[in-house]
């Protein structure tokens, strides 16, 4: 019995040759780097006529990236997570926290009507 072999192997249909005659020109492209605070640097391609930002994203670390080595943007400081317990106590005073929960109670136990 013969090994079944295709002509087509490893291609795909429609493919054709990959060349820059077959697909045209890539568009005129300009680099740019980028440093951040780590030392990392990124160069990217943009379009010529694409604005280029002032800051980008460090893949590596992922802090804030610029165009300068030796003044790269600080990095981000982010607020700390806070529970709702803080939230709350942010609004209200411990006392008026003693004076909420005694009406809740009082609520429960029924000694105060609820109006509606």
């Amino acid at each position: 019995m013969a090994q079944g072999s295709s002509g087509i192997r490893g291609s795909r249909i429609g493919s054709g040759p990959m060349g820059e005659s077959e697909r045209g020109d890539l568009a005129p492209r300009t680099a740019a780097s980028f440093w951040c605070g780590n030392g990392h640097r990124t160069q990217l391609q943009f379009a010529i006529e694409a604005a280029i930002p002032e800051e980008w994203d460090c893949p590596k670390c992922g802090l804030p990236a610029g165009p300068d080595p030796d003044n790269s943007p600080g990095a981000v400081s982010n607020a700390p997570y806070k529970t709702h317990m803080a939230y709350v106590r942010e609004r209200r005073s411990q006392e008026d926290g003693e004076i909420l929960l005694n009406e809740a109670l009082a609520k429960l136990r029924g000694t105060i009507s609820v109006q509606l």
